[in-house]
């Protein structure tokens, strides 16, 4: 999926552009509202994310042109929180709306709820609900806490591929995470203990992976 990323904060767009392509998004940038709409016109992008205050259009105005000219989905960021600066938003066309701050991952979950990617998962006797967070086993919730669901879901989502611990670390911990990287490892075990043993594999030395095929 192509998406472009419209904000005048380097740091939000460095962080946004990093999270997006881990979950192996094609990703566009632009750092005002002209050039996300030189870009938009340019390619060929499934959706757009535009912060409300930009230099030379507003992420208003861009929203309104897109809608005019497309069917593209438009989600658009503000630090704005006054009820109506959401009625407006969504008045002129855009198809969501997130105020900041917001974290990375929420954004992330908040694109697939909007594009209808992965509602659920399913691997072997494991359902993976994404929107509630939950995972459960021969439909028993196995109350995982909100790590090891993160843990789970990643491994999941990149089955057949193993994922280093510090892998595992930018994807859930985040990428300015800089505890021990053994954490993963008392994570994985205590995951373990409610999924299976044999769920996940170790790679020693390497990392841990789920098997390509989920029989």
């Amino acid at each position: 999926m192509r998406v472009l990323i419209a904000d005048d904060e380097p740091d939000m767009l460095r962080i946004l552009t990093a999270y997006f392509k881990k979950e192996r998004y094609e990703v566009f940038t632009a750092n005002n509202g002209e050039e996300a709409l030189e870009t938009f016109y340019r390619e060929k992008v499934d959706l757009v994310i535009l912060d409300w205050m930009m230099p030379k259009k507003s992420g208003i105005e861009v929203c309104r042109e897109i809608k005019a000219r497309s069917d593209k989905k438009v989600l658009i960021l503000t630090a704005k929180g006054e009820e109506e600066d959401e009625l407006k938003a969504l008045s002129i066309g855009a198809d969501e709306y997130i105020r900041k701050p917001f974290h990375p991952k929420v954004l992330v979950l908040r694109v697939k709820k909007l594009m209808g990617i992965e509602k659920e998962l399913r691997y072997q006797t494991l359902r993976i609900d994404p929107e509630g967070s939950k995972v459960y086993k021969d439909d028993v919730d196995l109350q995982l806490t909100k790590t090891e669901f993160e843990l789970m879901y990643a491994l999941v989502r990149h089955r057949g591929q193993i994922l280093t611990r510090q892998k595992l670390l930018d994807i859930v911990w985040g990428l300015d995470y800089f505890g021990d990287i053994r954490t993963v490892d008392t994570h994985v075990r205590r995951l373990r203990e409610k999924v299976g043993e044999q769920v996940i594999k170790t790679h020693r030395g390497l990392g841990y992976s789920v098997d390509a095929s989920d029989e």
